[in-house]
């Protein structure tokens, strides 16, 4: 299986800030070349107050920092994402177990597992698609413990759908009623890493997980 590490595009934010700080210093320039035109033609008699156009300087001065700080920022987030690409990119290859129901329809078969704590009277299973609309229903098993559950990709009409990240909920209840703990988890084996959206993002199959989505990692 080919591995690969999908890169980000430069932001236009650093083009804004760069072109924020030369606009700045334009008018710094002109404010410099009015000013000392000022002082050179200033009545002796009635001098300029000093205190404004030092004021001016400062509010300049601060402006300017501030732009650098924000640039500073920029690069230790661009770094942070970096370092948090570099960690993600270890993961490929690794089967990853997922638990918060999602599984990847791939060429027409998603597989999920899931537990009861205790025996069922009834247990329905639904898949919904990406949009949170139910496709497929099914009766699941009822004894407690662990279940396979491995559907064709075809939804209640038996039509096959496309290829994508699917959701499997299980519902169960005793003989009087009272819901079953239940739990779901689907694993995969991690191929690629998305990077476009400036967050890694993991993916196995045809589903996208963040680190976060992850429960557990193997060889």
């Amino acid at each position: 299986m080919v591995t690969s590490v999908t890169g980000t595009t430069p932001s236009a934010t650093n083009t804004n800030s760069q072109g924020a700080l030369n606009q700045l210093s334009g008018n710094f320039s002109t404010f410099l070349t009015l000013l000392t035109t000022q002082l050179k033609n200033q009545d002796p008699t009635s001098p300029m107050d000093s205190n404004t156009f030092t004021q001016q300087l400062v509010m300049y001065s601060q402006v300017e920092q501030q732009i650098n700080t924000n640039d500073n920022l920029k690069t230790l987030i661009g770094q942070g994402t970096t370092n948090a690409a570099a960690m993600a990119a270890t993961y490929l290859g690794k089967k990853v177990s997922i638990t918060n129901g999602n599984g990847s329809l791939t060429s027409g078969a998603a597989a999920w597992t899931y537990n009861l704590d205790t025996a069922s009277a009834t247990t329905q299973l639904a898949i919904t698609d990406a949009k949170g609309q139910t496709v497929y229903t099914a009766t699941g098993e009822t004894t407690a413990g662990n279940h396979s559950f491995t559907w064709d990709g075809k939804d209640i009409n038996g039509n096959q759908l496309a290829d994508g990240t699917y959701k499997l909920t299980v519902t169960a209840a005793d003989s009087a009623s009272n819901k079953v703990t239940s739990s779901v988890a689907s694993a995969g084996t991690i191929s690629q890493i998305d990077m476009t959206s400036g967050t890694p993002k993991l993916v196995v199959g045809n589903m996208e997980l963040g680190l976060g989505d992850i429960a557990a990692l193997g060889n």
